[in-house]
């Protein structure tokens, strides 16, 4: 049983709580998705464009409320939460002007004469499964290009993110969506079974656990459904060298600590050469320290509280394990008190392979730093794990870069910067990172239908 509630991470208040969705109540919100693609399909690409213009539109004008609403629920700082809703936009505006040049026809070669065109329609009603971490940027990145491929979409986010998803529900009906084409379901995870089985629905993106992951997989293929899952992530920031390193530090910890640490695609490794490993290790440890877990409706907070305080036991717990088994705790390694959210960041290092850690995600502010001897090791520390998300790579030598990204086993690696999004960049990982690939013109091409039209002269 999913409930969903406002709990808010900073100081544990339950501040609102909703009814879950009953199964007569799903099952119409699954018959208005299916009955509005029918009209949205058709709708000329101009119509859907206006559509995503105006929710973004939409978004900008409700910045402040939106981002406060998050930062009720997960605890993220006011300032990042802003940066969210910013980016959200851009993913509406983004496959509002591109949208239509990737759903344009492709015209093939014929080898036997005649003519014959590449057609993408949409699919139908899907099913999106929402994480709390990122609760706008995620439903856009699925949204917005489904819409914009005639697609109709069901929502089951999060449930401590009831506030922000039916803020986004009302954001699509304010923009003029048709009815049934955006709708929030407050589902239990046993109906969210029974959506995936309905005929009606025609794919299912999940942003999540592997856990969540490979149950929903399990479900729709059994079921013959498409599936897109965005998982967990271990991603290693890789520096070879440098010519300034409190630049290289600084750069670290913006890759480590940006939303608390709380993403797939955040970099939880840090490989380092032993030439400068050392001094890697004090500046950077230095600087982690020198961060406090503070108010997240202060503007001037970077870091807040984790999601919950059940999310900050479960991190101290990864953390005591590692130090049980050997690994040195540089800084931080626990809560700022015993009931509460707010985690210390954290500097591990000496974590080898016998320990349990070393293939786990530490999903919070904690960062695990390795020697590497050359860059041999630091491919092969950085391809040591379960995960394939996102890597990158740090160095002046642009050449040696390129080399070692061709031998690191991720969807995305990034040279001289920590990661990041946009609009136009695919995301998505290989490995237990998930199937699929989102944004850019990657994500159009997910959940359509390429229908070939053949004219034989």
């Amino acid at each position: 049983m999913s409930t969903y509630a406002v709990t808010n991470p900073a100081t544990g208040e339950v501040l609102a709580t909703y009814p879950t969705a009953t199964d007569t109540e799903v099952r119409d919100g699954i018959s208005r998705a299916d009955a509005a693609f029918t009209k949205w399909s058709r709708a000329g690409v101009e119509q859907r464009s206006a559509l995503l213009n105006r929710v973004a539109d939409l978004y900008e004008e409700r910045r402040s409320e939106l981002a406060a609403i998050i930062t009720r629920e997960m605890g993220k700082p006011i300032f990042q939460a802003g940066i969210e809703v910013d980016i959200a936009a851009s993913i509406y505006r983004y496959y509002a002007e591109h949208g239509p040049a990737f759903l344009a026809d492709e015209t093939l070669d014929v080898a036997a004469g005649g003519t014959a065109v590449v057609r993408k329609q949409g699919l139908g009603a899907l099913l999106g499964i929402m994480p709390w971490n990122y609760p706008y940027y995620q439903v856009a990145r699925f949204a917005a290009p489904n819409l914009m491929n005639g697609n109709t979409i069901l929502l089951k986010h999060a449930p401590q993110c009831p506030e922000s998803a039916l803020a986004m529900e009302a954001i699509f009906a304010d923009a003029g969506a048709p009815d049934g084409a955006y709708v929030n379901l407050f589902a239990t995870n046993e109906q969210i079974t029974d959506v995936i089985a309905d005929p009606r629905v025609h794919g299912v993106s999940l942003t999540g656990s592997e856990r969540a992951g490979s149950a929903v997989a399990e479900t729709a293929g059994r079921h013959l459904k498409k599936v897109v899952l965005e998982l967990g992530g271990s991603d290693p920031f890789i520096l070879l060298d440098t010519e300034d390193m409190d630049e290289a530090v600084g750069r670290a910890l913006f890759g480590r600590m940006v939303n608390g640490g709380q993403a797939c695609n955040a970099s939880k490794r840090f490989i380092v050469l032993a030439d400068i490993y050392d001094e890697f290790v004090e500046k950077f440890t230095a600087a982690m320290a020198g961060i406090m877990p503070a108010d997240p409706t202060d503007e001037t907070t970077f870091l807040g509280p984790l999601s919950s305080q059940a999310a900050a036991d479960g991190l101290e717990r990864q953390i005591q394990s590692a130090a049980a088994a050997g690994a040195v705790v540089r800084t931080g390694g626990t809560k700022t008190a015993k009931d509460s959210a707010y985690f210390l960041p954290t500097v591990l290092t000496g974590v080898t392979p016998e320990m349990e850690v070393f293939r786990q995600e530490l999903f919070g502010p904690v960062a695990m730093v390795f020697k590497a001897q050359d860059t041999e090791e630091a491919a092969a520390l950085a391809n040591a794990t379960p995960f394939g998300l996102g890597a990158s790579i740090h160095t002046a030598n642009e050449e040696l870069a390129l080399q070692l990204a061709e031998e690191i086993d991720a969807g995305m690696v990034f040279i001289n910067e920590a990661g990041g999004t946009s609009a136009e960049l695919p995301f998505g990982g290989i490995k237990r990172s998930g199937i699929g690939r989102e944004l850019g013109k990657y994500g159009m091409d997910e959940f359509v239908n390429r229908k070939l039209i053949r004219i034989k002269k």
